[in-house]
C-alpha cells in the first residue's frame, strides 16, 4: 500500500532541514509556528489557510524556514489519522488521557520522522524540545520515549502493522489514507462504478495542491501571470499554476485582478457563463458569494458581454470580502438567499453554490475532515434544498442556473437535484458537455446531466456541477 503522503522534497544544498541554520533565528520557531496553528485548528476551530500565512509574517518566516512550517502543518493536519494509529500503539496512555498540547507535539513529531526527510533524531529531539516548552520536562520525557519508539519503523512498515491487508476496505483505507471512515464510505459511493479509484482519490487529498490563480478577463491575461513565473492551466482558460513564491507578490494578483482560485472553481464559473439560454442576457446572480471567487471570475466575464452581476451573501463580512474581488459595476449586498429582496423571475444566469461539507476540499483544507461528522451533511440538506427552490423561483423562464457544490458527498448533490424531479418547469442541461465546451481536453467529469470533477482524474478540486434552464 503506497504511503498515506508525500515525503518532504530534498533540499538543493547540503543542509537538512531540522539541521543548524546560520540565520540566528531560534531553532524552534518554524516548528512553534507549525504547532500554534495546529492547536489554533483543534481548540478554535481556526482555519490553516487564513491563519498560517498571517504567523509566518509576524515572525517574518520565509523562504526555506516558511516552506518547512508550512509544511510540517498541512502534513500533521492531513495525516492525524494515520499517526494517531501509529501513536496508539507507542504509548503506554490511551490517546483520548495525553493533554491536547502534548498530543499535537507528538503529532507533529511524529509527521517529521515518518513523512519528511528530517533526520530521526532531529525530528525527535526538537518535538522533545517543544514539547518541554508546552508542556514541562515531565512531559518531555513522555515524548521522548514516545517518539523514539516510532522511529523504530519507517511509514510503510506501519501501515502494514495499523493498516493490515486483511483488515476491513473502509478501517484499512481510513488509517492508511488518514481519512476518517464515513468520508471514506462517502467518497466510494460518489465514485459509483469508479469506486475501484477510491485509493487514488484518498492519496490525492493527501497530496499538496499547487497554487492556481485565476487571470480575470478584461483585468488581467493569462499572458501576464506567465511572465510573472507561473505556467498555463491544463484546463481552465484562465487559469495558471505557480510551484513557489507568494502569489501575492505578482502584481496582478496584488491589484486584485487576478487571484488564487481552484481550476474547478473556474471551471464551473465559465460553463454557467457559456451555457446556452433563450433570449435576454444581462443579469446575473450569485446568491452565495462569499468569499468571492467565483464572483470575481463572474463580474468579469459578465461585462465584457455586458451585463451586471449582484452578488449577495448571508454574512455582512464575507459580503465585504466579495466587494474586493468583483469590479466596481457588480452590485454586493448582504442577503440571505432563501427569503431574497430581489422579486421573482429577474434574472438571465445564476450561480448557487451552496453551503456544504467541503469534501472536494480535503487537500486545500486538511482540517475540515476531522471538523465536522456525519451529521453535518443531515444538517445542510434543509438548507441546500431551500436555496435552490427560492434561486429557481429567482430565475426567469429560459434562464439558466448552476448548482454547484464543493462535495462530490451524494447527498448534497444528485440528492438534492431529485427533490426537483417532480415540476415540469425545470429541465437539466448536459453539464459535462458545458464544461467541455470550456475546457476541450477535459474528459473523466460524467455524462449527460451532472458534471463531477475530481482530484485523482483533474487536479482540482471535487467540484459537482448541475445546469439547470426555467421552462
Amino acid at each position: 500500500m503506497p504511503p498515506a503522503r508525500n515525503r518532504h522534497p530534498r533540499r538543493d544544498d547540503n543542509r537538512r532541514p531540522g539541521g543548524p541554520r546560520s540565520t540566528g533565528r531560534p531553532q524552534d520557531l518554524v516548528r512553534r509556528t507549525a504547532f500554534d496553528v495546529i492547536r489554533a485548528v483543534e481548540t478554535r476551530d481556526a482555519y490553516a489557510n487564513l491563519l498560517l500565512p498571517a504567523r509566518l509574517r509576524d515572525r517574518g518566516l520565509t523562504g526555506r524556514d516558511a516552506a518547512l512550517a508550512t509544511e510540517l502543518t498541512y502534513g500533521t493536519l492531513r495525516g492525524r489519522g494515520t499517526y494517531d494509529a501509529i501513536l496508539a500503539l507507542c504509548s503506554d496512555r490511551e490517546l483520548r488521557r495525553i493533554d491536547g498540547p502534548l498530543l499535537d507535539v507528538l503529532r507533529l513529531g511524529a509527521h517529521q520522522v515518518l513523512a519528511t526527510r528530517i533526520p530521526p533524531h532531529a525530528a525527535v529531539g526538537t518535538a522533545v524540545d517543544l514539547a518541554r516548552s508546552v508542556a514541562g520536562p515531565g512531559q518531555s520525557k513522555f515524548a521522548n520515549a514516545v517518539l523514539r519508539k516510532v522511529t523504530t519503523r519507517d511509514l510503510d512498515g506501519w501501515l502494514a502493522i495499523v493498516a493490515p491487508e486483511g483488515a476491513d476496505a473502509t478501517t484499512r483505507l481510513s488509517v492508511a489514507y488518514s481519512h476518517p471512515k464515513w468520508i471514506v464510505s462517502a467518497l466510494r459511493d460518489a465514485l459509483g462504478p469508479d469506486r475501484g479509484e477510491i485509493a487514488d482519490l484518498l492519496a490525492a487529498d493527501n497530496a499538496r495542491p499547487r497554487v492556481t490563480l485565476v487571470a480575470r478577463p478584461g483585468r488581467a491575461t493569462v499572458a501576464e501571470l506567465l511572465e510573472a513565473g507561473a505556467e498555463p492551466a491544463p484546463l481552465s482558460p484562465y487559469g495558471a499554476l505557480l510551484d513557489e513564491g507568494d502569489p501575492g507578490a505578482i502584481p496582478a494578483v496584488r491589484d486584485g485582478r487576478a487571484a488564487v482560485q481552484d481550476e474547478g472553481s473556474q471551471l464551473v464559473a465559465a460553463a454557467l457563463a457559456a451555457a446556452p439560454l433563450d433570449g435576454r442576457d444581462e443579469r446575473w446572480l450569485d446568491v452565495c458569494a462569499g468569499p468571492g471567487g467565483k464572483a470575481g471570475l463572474l463580474s468579469a466575464l459578465a461585462a465584457g458581454r455586458g451585463a451586471r452581476l449582484l452578488a449577495a451573501d448571508v454574512q455582512p463580512h464575507r459580503a465585504g470580502l466579495v466587494r474586493r474581488a468583483v469590479d466596481a459595476r457588480t452590485g454586493v449586498v448582504a442577503a440571505d438567499g432563501t427569503v431574497p429582496p430581489w422579486r421573482p423571475g429577474t434574472f438571465d444566469r445564476i450561480m448557487l453554490d451552496a453551503p456544504c461539507t467541503g469534501l472536494g476540499a480535503l487537500r486545500r483544507r486538511p482540517e475540515a475532515r476531522w471538523r465536522r461528522g456525519p451529521e453535518a451533511v443531515a444538517e445542510l440538506g434543509p438548507l441546500q434544498r431551500a436555496l435552490l427552490a427560492s434561486a429557481l423561483e429567482a430565475l426567469r423562464p429560459g434562464g439558466v442556473l448552476a448548482y454547484v457544490t464543493c462535495s462530490p458527498h451524494l447527498a448534497e448533490t444528485r440528492v438534492v437535484d431529485d427533490a426537483l424531479r417532480g415540476r415540469t418547469d425545470v429541465a437539466r442541461l448536459d453539464a459535462p458537455a458545458a464544461l467541455r465546451a470550456v475546457a476541450p481536453g477535459l474528459t473523466g467529469a460524467g455524462d449527460g446531466e451532472f458534471a463531477q470533477l475530481w482530484p485523482h482524474r483533474h487536479g482540482t478540486d471535487a467540484m459537482f456541477l448541475a445546469l439547470l434552464r426555467r421552462d
